[in-house]
């Protein structure tokens, strides 16, 4: 096959046009995003039971749920959160089990419950994580908030309809509501119940089937239809006629108004009350392509919509995906320019062309394969793109040297193509294997954050195998031809120097200093273990700090706001005021320094009745969102801008937590996250106060909170012990009490796209304080109304305003931000292990405690690689044991492993880096690297003992002989991984860890295997543990030194 693609006159070529169209055809298809995503492991269930406590919907519904899941396969762990009117139980699903098998078990044992309260709402049920939020539409205009919602609702259905949007939901609004209100004194002066004024609505307002006339011709349906659906319908609705006549309606009565739910679920836009459009993607869909869409709707729109009305694109997740692959693509250019320098350095101009050319074709070619592997374009495989520029070289440039080699002993161009590719192929062959087995391990690494990493051994393995199919059947084509222009060519004086310069370091500089190695070499060994543990001792020592995931700097930024329950909506907006106020001051910071001095902030969104943290709603929570100049352009680092709107907003004594971050962007999780585990609520709450004051007196901790914390003032009503002689039972006390306040839903019908309740309830004058509840006028069975405080006794309590459980346990989680220049979350939660849990443990000894959040993750991804690459070496070393037919001499080939951990520790302290998870997986993957030149310095000092030459003399030969490429091959990876190390782009700080360890640990590993192994060889050689030699057969010793020979 060789052969006659190295002498076909255009086999080559095709090939070559046939890999690279196949590719420029994936290119338009292949789908972008920021980060790989995680797989789904998850499923909700969600039970609404309005009007419940905490407590309530912990009995009704979370032990319930948690009976009906605990026994489903592949469960991995339960949790429950039961907070008013709702309960969540979220089930999960260990690692790489299939999520259609276990939502179908969840939906199989919730559908067959059959003891939940009637009052509560039919389960919820739906896989999490099934799509990916993009971008925000902010539309302001209308002061009508039921206008602006229509108009939402009417841009929605448009979206839709003329875009392939996989979802499209409206927020800054509740539940639509036609709400009729009757003041109490109202029910008592015409002796009405409220039940009376929702049986008047039902009885006047009804739309039905009413059966059908059949003739001969057709059959034609009848439908009583009166239902009224809008509010000024309901006003003439008769509620009592006399017999004179004389009738009382709705109107005369009630208030009747059409509005939303909860005044606290409203959304500010840069001050005006606004609807938001919140545009998701599918994991099959293309963020940039999604982003274009409703870029391209919202400029057409702004063109035809009405005077006043403005749509605004807001909280832009999609953008930064574009820029981040600009940064890497301009990266990955400005790599391939270097490599190819260095390779003009040592080959001619032609020469250099054909064997750069080997990286387009290989990255098309992997640009075809990638998606049948369901890998995406993101930042994980191009930067696996960017380092293989480097490691593609290799094999190109063993052909290359190897062909060059076998031209200057006076063979043809051709022959010297064909032959100098088949001498070297079991040597490659043998280098792609041990590279294979580490990323091949590491393709199999586990937690969220092993699998965004491990795309990029995937990507690697898939560009260096096409590299393969480039290297052996189209590159020695190309260079038999370029041989054939240089024979006749005479070198020029650049590259006569350059030889010159380059065989005089070799032979004055490096040479004498290999000589002092291997003559000294316990002296070499020595050096190298000191300096490995030193390197070992700078993370140990605390120079080197550890981080799971470092964070990545979006263009979305908010404070979460979160005070105690019962807080009205007016004490909200005035700390919400606050935080803006403090925001245009951070603003006004920052913006004189940015660039064409623009302003920082561009939006500020205020929504009221979220906090993603608390879990939870209502009017005393909410969220200030701020939309910041990209962070291609700012100058200012997330960090330095949370800190600053930290400092001016202060502390504000009422509030229990305002919470500064970046939407959830990556996995890892929160870096303190600390879970504690037991029955009592009241003694969990004191250890966690116990350990967020530990956790305070250290410097750097921010945002310390627990999801534990106290409930609104309940008043608790019991039935007198007379209240049957006035015919009344708990049922209907509870029944009337409940429809005046949680309110009574009397009709429900659908406008288009939009679903109306019809509700009645106490007006809200009635509904403020318990004088209010004791007078409510309770109907009797003969229509007598009594005072509720007559039949029930009233007890005021205070429950919680959340109840959390693990399977089966109660729980409270400790969580909470760490400013990563004072502090490191690894080290302070070794040191609270160490020596304050211990103590908060036997203090309460029915208590468990977990390590939840960046931590666990890391600790399940750290673990898993260290396992996998175990495997890999091991692979590696039986491999090597195979061809070398021996159990020694693999030791010396895998010396440079642990070696490169040198360069790996020392760079990151140069660079003033942290250790990461991608730090870690950068390192696994040199090891696949490492030891490819030290498979050819070992076999040319074998050759060369098998010659009858002495070993120390074979050593130094060899490493004099196998100089120049192992430097060639070192220098070209490092060369395609500078430009990204030098990046100062906000965007690269996740990928300059990985690139680092692969750089500075390829340097060390270069000098160690130049140095080291020739050395140890000797060593071994000291002490008889090679074997002889001389005892192989001549055939065997040709065949190994065929394989490896390329010089």
């Amino acid at each position: 096959m060789i052969n006659w693609f190295a002498r076909h006159p255009n086999a080559a070529n095709l090939l070559m046009a046939a890999i690279m169209l196949l590719g420029l055809t994936a290119l338009p298809g292949l789908q972008r995003e920021t980060l790989p995503e995680i797989e789904n492991d998850e499923v909700e269930v969600r039970v609404i039971y309005k009007g419940a406590t905490a407590e309530d919907v912990e009995d009704a519904i979370c032990r319930r749920l948690e009976d009906a899941l605990e026994g489903i396969s592949d469960l991995d762990e339960m949790r429950c959160e039961a907070s008013e009117g709702v309960g969540v139980a979220t089930a999960s699903m260990v690692e790489g089990a299939l999520m259609a098998r276990f939502l179908d078990d969840v939906k199989a044992e919730i559908d067959a419950l059959d003891d939940l309260p009637e009052q509560t709402e039919p389960p919820i049920i739906k896989e999490l994580g099934r799509t990916e939020a993009v971008i925000s539409v902010a539309i302001t205009g209308p002061r009508d908030p039921v206008a602006l919602k229509a108009y939402a609702e009417n841009l929605k259905s448009q979206l839709l309809t003329r875009a392939d949007l996989a979802e499209v939901t409206i927020s800054g609004f509740s539940d639509h509501h036609i709400r009729i209100e009757i003041a109490d004194w109202r029910l008592r002066q015409f002796g009405l119940s409220a039940q009376d004024i929702a049986n008047a609505v039902r009885r006047h307002s009804i739309s039905t089937p009413a059966g059908r006339l059949e003739s001969d011709q057709e059959d034609i349906l009848i439908r009583f239809d009166d239902q009224r659906k809008h509010a000024d319908e309901f006003f003439d609705l008769p509620v009592i006629a006399s017999s004179t006549g004389a009738t009382i309606r709705l109107g005369d009565i009630a208030g009747i108004t059409d509005r939303f739910d909860r005044d606290e679920d409203k959304i500010l836009f840069n001050g005006e009350r606004a609807a938001v459009l919140n545009i998701a993607k599918t994991r099959s869909q293309d963020i940039l392509e999604v982003l274009s869409t409703v870029e391209r709707f919202v400029e057409q729109e702004n063109l035809n919509a009405p005077q006043g009305i403005k749509l605004t694109l807001t909280q832009d997740r999609a953008s930064v995906v574009q820029d981040r692959l600009n940064m890497l693509v301009k990266n990955g250019i400005q790599g391939l320019i270097m490599v190819f320098l260095v390779l003009w350095l040592f080959f001619s101009l032609r020469y250099s062309f054909w064997v750069t050319m080997g990286l387009p074709v290989s990255f098309l070619g992997a640009l075809f394969v990638l998606p049948l592997f369901d890998v995406t374009i993101n930042m994980i495989s191009m930067v696996g793109l960017l380092i293989g520029i480097g490691l593609l070289m290799d094999d190109a440039i063993v052909i290359a040297e190897n062909i060059a080699s076998r031209m200057s002993k006076g063979d043809k161009p051709l022959h010297a193509a064909i032959t100098g590719v088949k001498q070297v192929l079991p040597g490659i062959a043998s280098s792609f294997a041990t590279t294979l087995m580490v990323f091949g391990s590491l393709a199999f690494i586990s937690g969220d954050i092993g699998q965004i990493l491990r795309i990029m051994p995937i990507v690697l393995i898939i560009v260096i195998s096409v590299s393969l199919l480039e290297a052996f059947l189209i590159l020695p084509h190309h260079l038999s031809h370029s041989l054939a222009h240089m024979k006749s060519k005479k070198l020029s004086r650049f590259r006569q120097g350059f030889e010159a310069r380059f065989s005089s370091f070799r032979d004055n500089w490096f040479g004498p200093l290999v000589d002092r190695a291997v003559d000294y070499r316990y002296l070499t060994l020595g050096i190298v273990f000191m300096m490995l543990i030193l390197s070992i001792a700078v993370p140990a020592g605390g120079a080197l700090k550890f981080v799971g995931f470092p964070d990545l700097d979006g263009d979305v930024l908010e404070a979460r706001i979160l005070l105690p329950q019962g807080t009205p909506l007016s004490r909200t907006e005035k700390v919400v005021e606050h935080l803006t106020q403090a925001l245009e001051r951070t603003n006004q910071a920052f913006t004189s320094s940015q660039p064409e001095q623009q302003s920082l902030v561009s939006n500020v969104t205020v929504i009221y009745g979220q906090n993603p943290d608390a879990y939870e709603s209502g009017p005393h929570v909410a969220r200030v969102v701020a939309d910041l100049l990209s962070a291609e352009i700012r100058n200012a680092p997330l960090d330095d801008v949370i800190n600053k709107w930290r400092e001016e907003t202060g502390q504000l004594t009422d509030v229990i937590s305002i919470k500064f971050t970046e939407p959830a962007f990556g996995p890892g999780g929160r870096p303190i996250d600390l879970r504690l585990m037991g029955y009592d609520l009241e003694r969990l709450k004191k250890a966690s106060n116990e350990l967020q004051a530990w956790l305070n007196g250290y410097q750097g901790v921010n945002d310390l909170s627990d999801d534990l914390r106290p409930g609104k003032r309940e008043f608790r009503l019991h039935l007198k012990a007379g209240a049957g002689v006035l015919g009344l039972d708990a049922q209907q006390v509870s029944d009337q009490v409940r429809t005046a306040y949680q309110g009574m839903k009397i009709d429900e019908f659908q406008i288009g796209p939009e679903s109306y309740e019809v509700n009645l309830r106490l007006i809200a004058s009635d509904r403020v304080d318990a004088e209010d509840l004791y007078n409510l006028s309770i109907a009797g069975s003969e229509g007598r109304l009594i005072p509720l405080s007559a039949v029930a006794e009233i007890e005021e309590v205070r429950g919680w305003a959340r109840i959390n459980r693990v399977d089966r346990q109660r729980t409270v989680t400790v969580q909470g931000d760490v400013d990563r220049s004072q502090a490191n979350a690894q080290e302070l939660l070794a040191l609270a292990q160490a020596e304050f849990i211990p103590g908060l443990l036997e203090r309460y000894p029915d208590i468990h405690f977990d390590i939840q959040g960046e931590s666990k993750e890391s600790a399940k991804t750290g673990q898993s690689i260290g396992r996998n690459v175990l495997l890999g070496l091991i692979g590696v070393y039986m491999l090597l044991a195979l061809q070398f037919k021996g159990y020694m001499a693999p030791l010396t080939v895998m010396l440079v492993i642990p070696a490169a951990l040198i360069g790996v520790m020392f760079g990151h302290l140069a660079l003033g880096l942290d250790l990461t998870m991608p730090s870690m997986v950068g390192m696994a993957s040199l090891f696949g690297v490492v030891v490819n030149d030290s498979i050819l310095l070992v076999v040319f000092i074998r050759e060369a003992s098998a010659r009858g030459i002495a070993v120390m003399k074979a050593a130094k030969d060899a490493a004099r002989a196998r100089f120049r490429p192992i430097l060639l091959t070192s220098i070209s990876t490092i060369a395609g991984l500078t430009p990204l190390l030098l990046e100062k782009s906000l965007q690269a700080q996740i990928l300059i860890p990985l690139a680092a360890s692969i750089a500075f640990g390829l340097t060390a590993a270069t000098l160690v295997a130049l140095f080291l192994v020739p050395a140890v060889y000797c060593i071994l050689d000291d002490f008889d543990l090679l074997g002889r030699l001389h005892d192989e057969s001549d055939e065997e010793l040709e065949t190994i030194s065929a394989s490896q020979d390329q010089s």
